[in-house]
């Protein structure tokens, strides 16, 4: 039997009787960091929906922590140990930074001390509204939310997407941060793979929901042709991300 925290084989899932992923294989560690890349409508934020249980699972088994996710709803997914940052972010508006926090808190080893160390800035604003906060600080309250339900494995879907640069270059050492602490695994999904790609140790590429491609991150880094294979002139970025 493996070892695998997650382990998710011949998955196919879509939405009604749309089929979107097909026969789609891969397995995570613990500690461990996967990047998902492909295309626009190639199945990324898709395979993080059907983790969460929030599509229509045709075929194949996701296995969590040694249990068969098909039998849990949505929600208890997400007491087992799977935080999910989806692209909408869907934090509170109405409530502050604060109440967003421990409205989710279960205890455990991520705190609202420890997040607010990592998330400085959330500190500063920790009486404002959600709604008041900036775009980029609606995603660190999102992903700091997600952390205070003490996740196995944190799923974040485009973090970094349309946020100024300074946000980005803030999101990007607080990911690496989460990464090198080896506290919890990471799937991170995002179209431009110079962004990712040297945060990661693994990567799965998808192309119209099948995986063209999985092995370690530093291969795509260090042969950008094999990546513009499937991205185009993202992979032609990885390189100098990598330096």
């Amino acid at each position: 039997m493996s070892d695998a925290l997650l382990e998710v084989a011949g998955l196919n899932a879509g939405y009604g009787d749309a089929l979107v992923l097909e026969d789609v294989s891969f397995s995570l560690q613990r500690g461990d960091s996967l990047a998902v890349l492909g295309r626009n409508g190639m199945g990324k934020t898709t395979l993080l929906a059907t983790l969460m249980g929030l599509t229509r699972q045709r075929a194949g088994t996701i296995r969590f922590d040694g249990r068969d996710l098909a039998v849990l709803s949505s929600h208890r997914r997400a007491l087992a140990g799977l935080g999910w940052v989806p692209q909408e972010r869907e934090i509170f508006p109405s409530l502050t930074v604060e109440e967003n926090l421990t409205a989710v808190d279960v205890g455990g080893a991520w705190t609202l001390a420890r997040v607010y160390d990592m998330f400085p800035r959330l500190k500063e604003r920790r009486r404002n509204m959600g709604g008041q906060l900036s775009g980029g600080e609606q995603q660190m309250l999102a992903i700091a939310r997600a952390l205070m339900l003490n996740p196995k494995v944190l799923l974040l879907d485009e973090p970094m997407e349309g946020l100024a640069p300074l946000i980005v270059q803030e999101l990007y050492r607080i990911i690496r941060a989460m990464v090198d602490s080896g506290d919890l695994a990471i799937i991170l999904v995002e179209q431009h793979a110079h962004k990712i790609l040297p945060l990661t140790r693994q990567v799965l590429v998808l192309e119209r929901g099948r995986v063209v491609h999985a092995g370690e991150s530093r291969i795509l880094i260090e042969t950008p042709a094999l990546l513009d294979q499937w991205l185009g002139v993202a992979g032609g970025q990885a390189k100098r991300a990598g330096r």
